[in-house]
């Protein structure tokens, strides 16, 4: 519950490199999520190389910390793995969400930026990282060693639970 609760999108980054084993625990909380028919219909592309990452803001105007981050990982559906049709998108999201709680918990910061279902971003994105057809960027998340702290937000709201009916 603490990592859940503590997470917070972070957009600025310490100049500290983050490890191979790091990513690799990240990814594999990635690839834990839960998935329509346990289709799995998931790609992810770990990106270092400062040339791409300082070209992702060009197009994507909400992700300047790009350009600033240690690592991002672009999550991409593979519609040829995709069993239940229309469901890669929820469990590629799923997958974000598991980053996400993965970076908190290793003391590190990242942030969501969406992609899909924006034409301009997924073209953009496929180009830059050389795509095939069948795979669709979802959403990407710059992360590193936190340079901005940011205190839990308290987002419980009672009134929007209702039950057995509305």
């Amino acid at each position: 519950m603490d990592t859940i609760l503590k997470r917070r999108s972070i957009r600025k980054y310490k100049d500290k490199e983050v490890s191979k084993a790091t990513i690799k625990d990240i990814l594999k909380a990635a690839m834990s999520a839960p998935s329509a028919g346990n289709q799995q219909p998931w790609h992810f592309i770990v990106i270092d190389d400062k040339q791409k990452l300082n070209q992702i803001p060009e197009f994507h105007s909400y992700a300047k910390m790009a350009a600033d981050c240690a690592k991002a990982i672009l999550v991409c559906g593979d519609l040829k793995l995709e069993t239940h049709e229309g469901f890669w998108v929820q469990d590629c999201a799923a997958a974000t969400q598991n980053i996400l709680l993965a970076i908190e918990s290793k003391g590190l910061g990242g942030v969501w930026v969406g992609i899909y279902p924006r034409d301009n971003r997924i073209d953009n994105f496929k180009k830059l990282f050389s795509l095939p057809e069948n795979i669709i960027p979802f959403s990407l998340v710059p992360l590193g060693y936190p340079a901005e702290k940011k205190p839990a937000a308290d987002r419980f709201d009672e009134t929007r639970i209702h039950n057995n009916e509305w």
